[in-house]
């Protein structure tokens, strides 16, 4: 628990120190929660609209569905980065931080790898299908483009929380910022995980 000071506090306050810290550690976390729930709304609005013009017949998909080839290593490493950062976690929570940074440094790196495959699995699509193809064109284009900038932003968030001199607890704002940074994270990686289901390999079954 954060030992955050009471000095400053109201009266009727201070009386309940226990309960004002706790709710003052959890806020960050409660935070970042809520702005998950924004961004997978937008995530689920996306999935609704793919199978909505699915269903419409819309040259759906192309005579060749996606390959495979590079989704599913991406899709590893991935739950690789999320393993390594949930490892890092429990070190941090053990007051072993040299861990818990090397996991984060570990967990940037791998996200980068992801970054450097999309690149090249763009590529690869962008010779037979383009968002100016068609309609599956455009919704493939978009949810793995609105996915990978999510990513970018995970990375920034566990960059910052890599430089912080402490990761948790910490006497000010944030109170949590190894374990809300994680949240982000793997909420992202849950993301691709649907996103593969879905645009890769369900094509493969119609």
């Amino acid at each position: 628990m954060s030992t955050i000071s009471l000095h400053g506090l109201p009266p009727d306050v201070r009386e309940h120190p226990p309960i004002v810290l706790k709710l003052d550690e959890r806020r960050g976390t409660i935070g970042m929660w809520l702005f998950i729930a924004t961004e997978g709304a937008l995530f689920l609005m996306l999935f609704v609209a793919y199978f909505y013009l699915a269903k419409g017949g819309w040259n759906w998909p192309l005579e060749e569905p996606p390959k495979l080839r590079m989704a599913l290593p991406m899709l590893a490493v991935l739950l690789i980065s999320s393993a390594v950062l949930h490892w890092g976690e429990k070190k941090v929570e053990a007051h072993a931080h040299r861990k818990g940074r090397a996991a984060l440094s570990g967990t940037i790196l791998i996200g980068l790898i992801f970054l450097v495959m999309q690149v090249f699995e763009y590529r690869d699509h962008l010779k037979s299908l383009t968002p100016q193809t068609s309609v599956y064109g455009s919704i493939f284009y978009t949810l793995t483009s609105f996915h990978a900038l999510h990513l970018i932003v995970g990375l920034c968030i566990l960059a910052y929380v890599l430089i912080l001199p402490d990761l948790e607890p910490t006497q000010r704002s944030p109170h949590r910022p190894y374990h809300n940074a994680a949240i982000y994270w793997h909420f992202v990686d849950f993301v691709w995980i649907w996103i593969v289901l879905f645009l890769y390999v369900s094509p493969h079954f119609r």
